[in-house]
């Protein structure tokens, strides 16, 4: 009881006192935010906007430093390293963070252990496409076919174990049939492949591909969302043909394990006030980005979700980290 006493005295001699408060309070110099790809893409457009409104809102400078390389592990590494002070955070997105440790060797960090969750920002999907003179015309006689055609099924994907690699090895495994993994170095290239007839399937962000789409020069099978997209409900969603199925793209802001919770509260919800600005909501609207604003606690349970799930996913199918 007297310590309680002595300690509220204290707290409140302390709040008198001109400038006690505003020297321990967070933050005291500009916040750094790692975007692990170069400039440009969807989570370095939304980054610096979200960095320009935690600058305005927490009343110091954001800079925004591109570190790109091995498909987003480099920069992800680095915000891992980092003082948990909260002067560094990190683009995380399901590539790098939750896939990554399982598909691939040597990861540096765990998605679990080396980072403090801060806001889920976004959810985006990937559209299954084909060729208009594919043999199939929906998702139920694509996988027919398949199982019909064992291992004939030609896929293209811009990496092995990458998200429509292992979106596609998700569906197949669901599905009890095999397919051909052709990797390509860009989504371009697969494009021109799948309207010339060379590939079977691909798998693309929508916006990617949204014009040939509507010109018909490949045909949407459906989308990687759990459901339609609200934005787009005219797009099927794979699940409407194999129940439960969802393989969804999404991103982050992480810090490094330790920091203060207060400082992450306080940056979660700086972060989820942008968001929910017009300026944001159009922004990602136009990137194909569905928006999320929920707590840290709701990104950590998120995130150990996605690492249960491709955990299981790769010791299901057999793969082998490369």
């Amino acid at each position: 009881m007297k310590m309680g006493l002595l300690t509220l005295c204290t707290a409140i001699m302390m709040s008198l006192v001109p400038g006690a408060q505003a020297d321990n309070a967070y933050p005291q110099r500009p916040i750094k935010i790692i975007v692990p790809y170069t400039p440009g893409d969807g989570p370095d457009i939304t980054a610096r906007l979200i960095g320009d409104h935690i600058a305005q809102q927490l009343g110091q400078p954001v800079v925004i430093e591109n570190k790109p390389g091995a498909s987003g592990q480099i920069g992800l590494a680095q915000t891992a390293r980092a003082e948990p002070d909260g002067y560094t955070l990190g683009v995380g997105l399901v590539t790098n963070l939750s896939l990554a440790p399982h598909a691939y060797k040597d990861v540096s960090y765990s998605s679990l252990e080396d980072f403090s969750p801060v806001a889920l920002v976004a959810m985006n999907y990937l559209a299954l496409v084909t060729r208009p003179d594919a043999p199939f015309e929906n998702v139920t006689e694509m996988i027919g076919w398949a199982q019909d055609h064992p291992g004939e099924l030609s896929v293209g994907t811009t990496s092995v174990g990458g998200l429509p690699h292992m979106s596609l090895e998700m569906l197949a495994h669901q599905n009890d049939f095999t397919f051909l993994n052709v990797p390509y170095q860009g989504n371009s290239a697969i494009v021109t492949d799948l309207m010339g007839g060379l590939l079977d399937i691909g798998l693309n962000a929508y916006t990617s591909i949204a014009d040939q789409i509507e010109s018909g020069k490949l045909k949407l099978l459906g989308i990687t969302y759990p459901e339609r997209d609200p934005q787009l409900p005219e797009l099927p969603a794979i699940s409407e043909f194999v129940d439960g199925y969802s393989s969804t793209g999404w991103f982050g802001i992480v810090a490094p394990a330790g920091v203060p919770e207060d400082i992450l509260e306080q940056l979660n919800l700086a972060i989820n006030e942008a968001i929910e600005s017009d300026k944001m909501q159009k922004t990602m609207h136009t990137l194909g980005l569905i928006p999320v604003t929920e707590s840290k606690g709701y990104f950590a349970q998120f995130l150990e979700e996605e690492d249960e799930k491709f955990a299981r996913l790769v010791k299901d199918i057999g793969y082998e980290p490369m």
